[in-house]
């Protein structure tokens, strides 16, 4: 698993209103060869094409029902099974969920080629994959909605070379066995010795974690609680300070709420998403963050892959 690549593509970062040069709300997480999508804006399948990440993805992770996250996932679904697509697709989210599955089934009566269904998550729900979960927690923005946890699988200390071969084991085969968690025994001095993963390995490493909030009010103790120390923070910063009003009346966060988030989480990485149309230029956004969280903060343009490495 620590082999495993972690990339987020940025594929649609604007507000509800697309402009030239931001799409509606659309990221991709590729983590070795799984591809999750989180929101599904409308025109995701053409920043696809863009990126060159193609359409292969394994689920899609509804954040709520607003359709600037949603729209992009009836031409997916025909586009999938023009391509021959044969595995399911299921696609996660809060209520609602079966009900939008359905009608795009019904959309796509005559062409669908793949089962295409559906899971109801809520507040603390998870969903298993090989290595990582995925967890959805609640946010505020005036209807059933989630955001999402993406957490790594806590990841083999380090392994103690020196130590182990004090303890009589050879160099060799013998080590990747300890390191895979298997208890061995050695010849040393005449006698049979048992060594087991604990006597060489340090202790237990965190996996990466990936914060989505959707579209939200600032919604710091539930962050504290699911965020705590996340790689990645992902923020709605629809908009800057000055309209901090106009935040609270839609239902959404501003930038410096989002830095105050990250800083509250510990965030290593805060990206701002969900830019308002009204807004050319992200100075102010920029600005207004950095006043409350002094990590990276970054406000990716259409098309930003950003690569999530190990702290350690």
């Amino acid at each position: 698993m620590s082999g495993e690549t972690l990339q987020v593509y940025f594929l649609g970062t604007a507000g509800a209103l697309p402009t030239p040069v931001r799409n509606p709300p659309c990221i991709m997480i590729r983590r070795g060869t799984d591809t999750i999508l989180f929101d599904c804006g409308e025109g995701a399948q053409q920043q696809m094409m863009r990126s060159r990440c193609g359409f292969t993805v394994d689920a899609i992770f509804v954040s709520h029902w607003h359709a600037d996250h949603f729209l992009g996932i009836f031409g997916l679904v025909q586009t999938m099974s023009f391509n021959g697509r044969t595995e399911p697709l299921i696609i996660y989210g809060p209520s609602w969920v079966h009900e939008f599955v359905e009608i795009v089934k019904k959309i796509a009566r005559f062409n669908l080629k793949f089962s295409l269904d559906s899971v109801e998550l809520t507040e603390g729900s998870w969903v298993r994959f090989d290595g990582y979960t995925i967890t959805g927690f609640a946010v505020s923005h005036g209807l059933p909605a989630l955001g999402y946890v993406l957490e790594e699988d806590p990841r083999p200390g380090r392994f103690d070379r020196e130590h182990a071969i004090e303890l009589g084991v050879p160099p060799g085969p013998l080590f990747g066995r300890l390191q895979r968690g298997e208890t061995i025994r050695v010849k040393k001095d005449g006698l049979d010795v048992e060594v087991q993963p604990s006597d060489v390995m340090g202790t237990p490493r965190p996996g990466r974690k990936i914060v989505y909030t959707g579209d939200t009010r600032p919604v710091i103790p539930a962050l504290i609680n699911n965020a705590k120390d996340a790689d990645l923070l992902i923020h709605d910063a629809t908009y800057d300070e000055s309209e901090k009003k106009r935040a609270t009346e839609f239902y959404h966060a501003t930038a410096l709420q989002a830095g105050q988030a990250a800083a509250a989480a510990n965030a290593r990485t805060l990206v701002l998403t969900h830019i308002s149309s009204r807004y050319t230029d992200t100075t102010s956004h920029l600005t207004d963050a950095k006043t409350a969280f002094g990590g990276t903060i970054i406000i990716p343009d259409d098309l930003f892959m950003l690569e999530i490495t190990y702290r350690d």
